[in-house]
């Protein structure tokens, strides 16, 4: 025989209390009785309960019942709680359901009602168990699904995404723009204890401040132009799950502070609101920048930081994995052959050699924008090299760059020495912060010369205040 079952009965009448003893003790269950909402409470912390039946009123307190439900949300370890009343209401159900009850039954009740009650919200705590513990098993053996890639430095992302997201802790995803940062924070929340609650994401940089900050904590009606009903925030909309802030390092100083202070708090305020609003949700966030420089340079708050970088994950950008070229082509191919209805197309040698050669700057985006266009210009069933970009197909690698044989085809010198050209600029300004000054100075330019090749690339430069001697 199995370990009996155990339940523990929470109510002020000793005739209740004996009642129930009678009815489940008789069912195979191990039953316990307290008196009021207090010795509940110290019997849920002394002992192990499969199931806790509480009376709405206890004594006087019309409202103890509701909150030693909330008391168990954070005390009962997942234990299933009924809500027992002769003061039945549909307002009642409702607000015990939504404070976490898992059942609500109104008195008097039926033997056979109490019984099936008791099973059912056993079975259901069971059940969430046998989930949770298939996930985490899923976890070790490696699920990690919408990854595409078998090369080392991807195996040990895939080990570090297993490992962490079993955990609790904050997630910072760091890597080069088109890597994939989204995908491995889906990953993580599919492999994780959230996996059946809401995954929701933000582009923190690509939002203004203003509707940033109503976008993740919500707003009043009437707090701003525009405000014509209440709006929950996005941490409200992601309550139990995981919110995933892209491009962290983009947020306003001033909405660091609130975001630090949820972090710390685990409650968010609405603009214009009164009353704060509890919150339980898990934060990854990414960013392709130096999250660490802009702390030196003042530009991103010390204590978040070390608030979000608690499991720091970096992504390798695709030119550090090139053995998984093929693999992600393919996969490119039999995904936008689907979504054009039409049957994948094979690719030559040469073009999956260019591919392979290349250097993609874009990383797997790129790559998945140009299989999409040389599948839209495939006119057969191959795909080779004239459906590839021109930077493609005339690539050169930096390594080789300066001395270079002439290929047997030939080559468009001007196009080459102007590729190279942008990639040299485009690097200066990434490594100066886009400051055209200390661009012009890395490249051995004048200002002025700088500013002639950034307008006949169409490179974007910030436009610096203080004058530049030219």
């Amino acid at each position: 025989m199995g370990e009996r079952k155990r339940v523990l009965v929470i109510d002020d009448e000793q005739g209740m209390r004996e009642l129930l003893g009678i009815i489940l003790g008789g069912d195979g269950y191990d039953v316990v009785s307290a008196a009021n909402g207090e010795e509940g409470r110290r019997a849920v912390e002394r002992d192990r309960f499969d199931v806790v039946l509480t009376d709405l009123r206890i004594g006087s307190d019309a409202h103890a019942g509701m909150r030693l439900l909330e008391w168990m949300q954070e005390h009962g370890a997942g234990t299933p709680a009924i809500m027992m009343t002769a003061h039945g209401s549909v307002e009642n159900a409702i607000d015990a359901m939504k404070r976490g009850a898992a059942d609500y039954i109104l008195k008097p009740f039926k033997n056979d009602e109490i019984k099936l009650l008791v099973r059912r919200a056993i079975e259901q705590r069971d059940l969430v168990r046998e989930n949770k513990a298939l996930r985490k098993e899923q976890a070790k053996l490696g699920q990690v699904t919408n990854m595409i890639g078998a090369s080392p430095a991807l195996q040990q992302v895939k080990d570090m995404v297993r490992r962490v997201a079993v955990l609790p802790s904050t997630i910072a995803i760091y890597g080069e723009s088109g890597v994939g940062k989204e995908l491995v924070a889906r990953s993580v929340h599919q492999l994780s204890e959230r996996s059946q609650k809401p995954f929701v994401a933000i582009n923190c940089g690509g939002i203004p401040e203003n509707l940033l900050e109503s976008e993740l904590f919500g707003h009043k009606k009437g707090t701003f132009t525009g405000a014509i009903e209440d709006k929950d925030g996005l941490f409200v909309v992601a309550n139990g799950g995981t919110l995933f802030l892209d491009e962290i390092g983009e947020m306003p100083l001033s909405l660091q502070v609130k975001l630090l202070r949820v972090l710390d708090n685990h409650v968010v305020t609405p603009l214009g609101g009164a009353e704060s609003i509890k919150v339980d949700v898990r934060i990854v966030s990414a960013t392709n920048r130096d999250l660490d420089e802009m702390v030196r340079e003042g530009t991103f708050r010390e204590d978040l930081y070390y608030r979000l970088n608690v499991i720091p994950l970096r992504l390798p950008s695709l030119r550090e994995r090139p053995d998984d070229i093929p693999l992600l082509v393919r996969h490119y191919l039999m995904r936008h052959a689907e979504k054009l209805g039409r049957r994948m197309p094979a690719i030559t040698q040469a073009a999956m050699e260019a591919l392979c050669t290349y250097d993609w700057p874009g990383n797997i985006r790129e790559l998945g924008n140009v299989i999409e266009r040389a599948l839209a210009l495939c006119a057969s069933d191959t795909i080779d090299m004239a459906e590839l970009p021109h930077n493609i197909t005339h690539y050169v690698p930096r390594t080789n760059a300066g001395y270079s044989e002439l290929p047997p085809q030939g080559l468009d010198l001007e196009a080459l020495i102007a590729e190279i050209e942008m990639k040299l600029i485009e690097q200066a300004l990434a490594r100066t912060r886009h400051s055209q000054k200390k661009a012009a100075r890395l490249l051995g330019l004048t200002a002025r010369s700088l500013r002639y090749r950034l307008q006949k690339y169409g490179i974007g430069g910030e436009i610096e205040e203080e004058a530049v001697p030219v």
